[in-house]
């Protein structure tokens, strides 16, 4: 594990907690649709859940709405964006600072374990994805969100035109994503598209920086001055908007 990378994702995010909401529109849908495939999944008998990257609480408000009587434990690596969830006075639950790679519990104690948007920042993505379905009940379900490999074409399109390696980081494909599942008896995985109209590349950075979204891969670079100008001027040329793909995965312990 990269302790040193997950140090600076937790810090870009805490420093980001206090306006991650004005720019959240894709997590905000993310978010939302994880909600409505978990309680397709499980109406009821729900007793225990385990969030996994709540940030500042956009799935977590919807979950204790869901599943009022639950008992609801909330985790994230950035302790910044869990007191900002925590704040909103909406929740009650245990909150808890916590790698989601490595999660301090042992054996089968979670009816769902949901994270959205979380699972792109992890090392290890399919061992992550076993830990936490180790964790399930008998019926219990794993439901994620997760940043697929479409995802920002246009803003890495523009630095290939330019000769430059973007920062942002190599995401999965959604087959690659079901490959991983299709170690469980009972999964699938599925991909939405979320247009990002944010008026060009200065509205881009400013969405990344907004959300905290602004850890470059390991070994990536960044770029010189005139080097961003130039991929800007590209990514404006083409056009100024890209898009979120998202992929959605679901994991089910029999029962």
């Amino acid at each position: 594990m990269n302790e040193g990378r997950k140090q600076r994702i937790s810090d870009a995010f805490g420093a980001a907690a206090t306006h991650y909401d004005d720019h959240a529109g894709p997590q905000r849908f993310a978010a939302r649709l994880v909600a409505d495939l978990a309680q397709r999944q499980r109406p009821s008998g729900v007793m225990r859940i385990l969030e996994i990257g709540c940030g500042t609480g956009l799935l977590t408000r919807d979950i204790q709405a869901r599943w009022p009587g639950a008992q609801l434990v909330v985790t994230d690596l950035s302790p910044a964006m869990l007191d900002r969830a925590a704040a909103h006075g909406l929740v009650g639950g245990t909150f808890l600072a916590m790698d989601g790679e490595s999660p301090p519990f042992e054996g089968p104690w979670f009816d769902l374990i949901l994270s959205s948007l979380a699972f792109q920042w992890f090392d290890d993505l399919p061992g992550a994805i076993g830990r936490l379905a180790s964790l399930l009940t008998p019926g219990g379900s794993l439901i994620f969100s997760t940043m697929g490999q479409d995802s920002f074409a246009a803003w890495r399109a523009a630095h290939d035109a330019c000769g430059v390696a973007a920062g942002v980081p190599d995401y999965p494909s959604l087959e690659a994503v079901r490959a991983m599942l299709r170690a469980y008896d009972d999964s699938f995985a599925f991909d939405e598209r979320v247009p990002l109209d944010s008026g060009g590349a200065r509205g881009l950075i400013a969405h990344l920086k907004g959300i905290g979204a602004v850890v470059p891969e390991t070994g990536r670079r960044p770029l010189t001055p005139a080097q961003l100008r130039a991929v800007m001027a590209a990514f404006d040329a083409a056009g100024g908007t890209d898009a979120y793909q998202i992929l959605f995965g679901r994991v089910t312990r029999a029962g």
